[in-house]
């Protein structure tokens, strides 16, 4: 059975409890933006299914809230962000979180409503990208791929247009809003919008994009993150086995129509 409430957490929350007449007392709160909702609910189903464990699924409007109220106790995991996001914001807010497993990448691709290809954008022609700092830099490593720019050596993803090294086409630079990317297509002759966002606007990324995120991905891979101290939990890292079987594969590839990328690796690969 599920019981849908809404609360206030730090800003309105959505909260869904997964309820049942299992095996265990036991409940794990799971911290999650709203794309991550549905493919969280067919993970609860499976882990009550198998463990006989809630899962109470509590659904943040920012991308603060998350990691703070899983350092705070408030969530015993969370499942929303990339491991480039989640790196740099627990070195900012230093956090004591690890990840404990990962999920997929929602690639961010590159959309024209003036142009077919990369190779058709002219001289000077406009760009708009997302102005938020691991967004903007995610934005230029695909532009970078793409064959229109070049960054700095070493460039980690990090930074703003200052980190360009060569603009052979002479584009001009719009950051804006990433909510804004796909409004402002009329008005440019390129536009990068993250995944989500994309979505959002009823693009489908691998169909409507021009260039879509490939070999620059490995950073932006999605991870579900816990406390320090709970990363041997065996029930949380049960969660991660589910999350990385097939089943759940099939259940990413069907539920965002092949959008995001099912990416199961080792954490060595992403750093940890």
């Amino acid at each position: 059975m599920k019981t849908t409430i809404k609360a206030l957490f730090g800003a309105i929350i959505l909260t869904i409890i997964l309820a049942g007449c299992g095996s265990s007392d036991e409940t794990i709160k799971v911290g999650l933006n709203g794309s991550g909702v549905p493919l969280w609910e067919e993970v609860a189903d499976i882990v009550y299914e198998e463990e006989g464990v809630e899962l109470e699924l509590i659904e943040f409007a920012d991308y603060v809230r998350p990691n703070m109220a899983l350092e705070d106790g408030d969530v015993d995991i969370n499942a929303f962000q990339t491991v480039s996001y989640f790196d740099e914001f627990i070195e900012e807010h230093d956090l004591s979180l690890e990840p404990i497993g990962t999920t997929y990448i929602a690639p961010m691709a590159i959309y024209s409503e003036e142009h077919e290809s990369i190779e058709e954008v002219p001289d000077g022609g406009i760009v708009a990208l997302p102005q938020e700092a691991t967004n903007m830099g995610r934005a230029l490593l695909l532009l970078e791929e793409a064959g229109l720019i070049e960054l700095e050596e070493g460039f980690n993803g990090y930074g703003e247009l200052d980190k360009i090294v060569e603009n052979p086409k002479e584009l001009e630079f719009e950051p804006v809003v990433a909510a804004q990317t796909p409004r402002v297509l009329p008005d440019v002759d390129l536009s990068v919008i993250n995944n989500g966002v994309a979505r959002e606007a009823d693009f489908q990324p691998n169909d409507d994009s021009i260039f879509i995120e490939g070999d620059t991905a490995t950073p932006y891979i999605n991870i579900i993150a816990a406390r320090e101290e709970d990363t041997d939990r065996e029930i949380l890292q049960r969660i991660s086995e589910i999350v990385q079987t097939e089943q759940v594969e099939e259940e990413i590839i069907e539920l965002y129509d092949e959008a995001l990328i099912p990416v199961f690796v080792d954490l060595e690969e992403i750093g940890w």
